[in-house]
């Protein structure tokens, strides 16, 4: 009788260490499951079938990679890092972040992939943890942070490797690319999570309204202060405080900046007592720090001390994949609930062409001003307001690749990814839905 090749085949009897292993993981919280080097699934702990196990679809003996993936061959051959390449190379655990297949829709999922190995040092399984990211969505959201698009992905995953540090983290990016979200998401993914998120606008203060609003001041400082205000660094106790745009702090604040940082003591302005502060560092800048440095517009002492961990935030230009997530969660929002919006292919197609110097906040901005032109609850071309367009290769749009581009094309894939403006794993997605990937 012949083989049917669209059914797995069983699984191989589990070894005894293996079925040890197997018998542990059921007691551990988070999801995991134990894969043979051939990617095959071998077994899953209940958090898992809770979590990532959809009614009606089994997954042990299946490959890893089409049940989280939905791909025909492993990560790396899709334009993916594959957790258990790297982990085969360095005879050590790997962690990278993904996008998931799950019950509820894509999510990003951070992957952590441990060998096994036998008495002769050969690796005989892996074990796979899966941690959900709650700190931003691959789908529409109503808040926080979207996104999907591999630079995305590179910034989200850097900030779920420093969020349960106490190190201080500095994000960088253009105006626009969403750095108080970020901010937010290193705040709640933290153990401080708990207490309070201070936000502190650097840009526009003076040195003393800075020193006052930050310290606090006792009653008589100054003209004026007729009582003591607590400043912003108490009001932080326990919590984290965001220094945004960080490249604008006055150069005589920024000495007491930086013994804040370092001894954790203050003083109130006009006060003597000395203060402790207990807070975790988040602060950003659209400025080049280093350069300032150079030039003595910002201490070189204080910057070695805030760029502890530093985060690249990518302009929405790096994340053209993302335009049409980012613009169908901020329709939700403009609609409010009440009403519902929705943009025809024409208009996403013109937004993708569009530079997008003000990043995602100007992107914002265009559908909340076109969305008040569509009575229909459809945004369309003329509703959009006018904006230069880009000067150079206009992004594909999703879906967009026509068949005959691989057959023209004498390249590599990632050299046709970068021609046509998109991910090498959206190229693969591409590819695979034309059939031929």
């Amino acid at each position: 009788m012949p083989i049917d090749p669209t059914i797995p085949a069983p699984p191989a009897p589990l070894s005894a260490q293996v079925q040890s292993l197997v018998s542990f993981l059921d007691h551990e919280a988070q999801p995991m499951i134990v894969l043979d080097p051939d990617y095959n699934i071998l077994a899953a702990n209940d958090a898992y079938r809770r979590q990532f196990g959809a009614t009606g679809k089994p997954f042990i003996g299946q490959k890893c990679y089409r049940v989280s993936h939905h791909y025909e061959l492993p990560c790396d051959q899709a334009g993916e890092h594959c957790p258990m390449k790297k982990a085969r190379q360095l005879r050590g655990p790997d962690r990278v972040l993904h996008i998931h297949h799950t019950p509820r829709g894509p999510e990003h999922v951070v992957v952590e992939l441990r060998p096994i190995f036998d008495e002769h040092g050969v690796i005989t399984a892996y074990v796979e943890r899966l941690s959900t990211v709650r700190s931003a969505s691959a789908r529409p959201s109503d808040d926080g942070l979207v996104g999907r698009a591999p630079a995305f992905n590179q910034a989200l995953a850097a900030l779920q490797r420093v969020a349960p540090s106490m190190l201080p983290v500095l994000l960088l990016g253009e105006s626009g690319t969403g750095k108080e979200l970020f901010a937010r998401a290193v705040h709640a993914t933290s153990a401080r999570a708990g207490g309070p998120l201070v936000v502190v606008d650097c840009s526009g203060l003076s040195e003393t309204l800075f020193e006052s609003e930050l310290f606090g001041h006792e009653k008589g400082a100054f003209t004026g202060a007729a009582v003591r205000k607590p400043g912003l660094v108490e009001t932080a106790q326990d919590g984290s405080i965001f220094l945004d745009e960080i490249g604008d702090v006055p150069l005589a604040m920024q000495v007491k900046l930086l013994r804040l940082i370092e001894t954790g003591t203050y003083r109130r302005v006009g006060g003597v007592e000395t203060l402790h502060a207990n807070f975790r560092l988040i602060a950003a800048t659209h400025k080049p720090l280093d350069a300032m440095v150079a030039r003595g517009e910002f201490r070189q002492d204080l910057y070695y001390r805030i760029n502890a961990f530093p985060i690249r935030l990518p302009p929405l230009r790096e994340r053209a994949d993302d335009i049409a997530l980012l613009a169908d969660s901020f329709l939700r929002r403009a609609g409010g609930g009440m009403r519902t919006l929705s943009i025809d292919p024409e208009a996403l197609a013109a937004l993708r062409r569009r530079a997008w110097p003000g990043n995602i906040r100007e992107l914002r901005n265009v559908l909340d001003h076109a969305s008040l032109f569509a009575d229909d609850g459809v945004i369309r071309v003329a509703h959009l307001p006018a904006a230069p367009a880009l000067s150079g290769p206009v992004p594909k749009a999703a879906g967009g690749a026509p068949d005959d581009v691989p057959s023209q094309f004498a390249g590599t894939r990632s050299e046709l990814a970068r021609s046509l403006g998109i991910s090498e794993r959206t190229l693969y997605r591409r590819l695979k839905r034309h059939g031929k990937a």
